[in-house]
C-alpha cells in the first residue's frame, strides 16, 4: 500500500469512528479533506484494518463496552424478528462498531411484506428504502430508531429484507476467510465470549 492510500485510509478511519460515517462516504470525504482530487480510494478491507487500528489507539477503553451494548440491542431485534431468519452483519458483527454505528440485520423471508407487518405489529415506525444488497441487486431496507439503554443513545437499525433463497451462499467466507454475517446463536456466542 502506498503512502497516499494509507493516508486516505487513516483519515477515513477517523471519520468512520468519530462521526459514524459509512465506508464509501468516509473515503470520499477523506480524499476531499486531504485535497487529493481523483486519488484512488482504498479498498474496504484496507479501511477496515485502519478502523481497527484507530479504535485500538484512541478508543480501546470505551469501544468494547459500546460494541457489546450494540450487540445486545441487535440481539433484541433479532429475537423479535426471529421468524425471518435474521443475521447480523456489518461493523456490529465484525467488531468495529462504536456508539455512533448503526445496526445492520439481514433477514431472509418467505414473504418480504410479512417483515413490514411484523414491525407494524410491534408498533415500530419505520422508513422503507431500497438499497444495493450483498449480491449487487436491489433489496428493501426497513430503517428505524431504537434506544440502547446501556449507551443511553438512539441507534439506527436497518433490516434488509431478502428472499429466503438468498440465504444459500450467504454464509460463504469473505476475502479474509470470515463469515460475513451471524444468526441469533452466533450473536449469543459473541456476547458470551465478551461477558464482563
Amino acid at each position: 500500500m502506498d503512502a497516499m492510500t494509507s493516508e486516505i485510509a487513516a483519515t477515513a478511519a477517523r471519520l468512520v469512528v468519530e462521526e459514524g460515517l459509512e465506508y464509501g462516504p468516509a473515503k470520499r470525504r477523506a480524499v476531499a479533506q486531504l485535497g487529493m482530487g481523483r486519488a484512488p480510494l482504498p479498498g474496504n478491507d484496507v479501511l477496515e484494518d485502519a478502523v481497527r487500528e484507530y479504535i485500538e489507539l484512541f478508543c480501546g477503553d470505551t469501544q468494547p463496552e459500546e460494541l457489546r451494548a450494540l450487540r445486545v440491542l441487535a440481539l433484541t431485534w433479532m429475537e423479535r424478528m426471529a421468524h425471518f431468519r435474521p443475521h447480523l452483519c456489518g461493523a456490529v458483527w465484525f467488531g468495529t462498531a462504536t456508539r455512533l454505528s448503526d445496526i445492520s440485520i439481514q433477514m431472509f423471508c418467505d414473504d418480504p411484506k410479512s417483515a413490514e407487518i411484523a414491525l407494524i405489529d410491534h408498533r415500530v415506525p419505520y422508513e422503507p428504502t431500497t438499497i444495493t444488497g450483498f449480491r449487487g441487486d436491489a433489496v428493501e431496507a426497513l430503517s428505524f430508531a431504537s434506544r440502547s439503554p446501556e449507551l443511553d443513545v438512539v441507534v439506527g437499525v436497518h433490516l434488509m429484507v431478502y428472499d429466503l433463497d438468498d440465504l444459500r451462499g450467504a454464509l460463504k467466507p469473505d476475502s479474509k476467510g470470515r463469515t460475513p454475517r451471524g444468526d441469533i446463536a452466533a450473536v449469543r456466542r459473541l456476547l458470551q465470549d465478551t461477558a464482563p
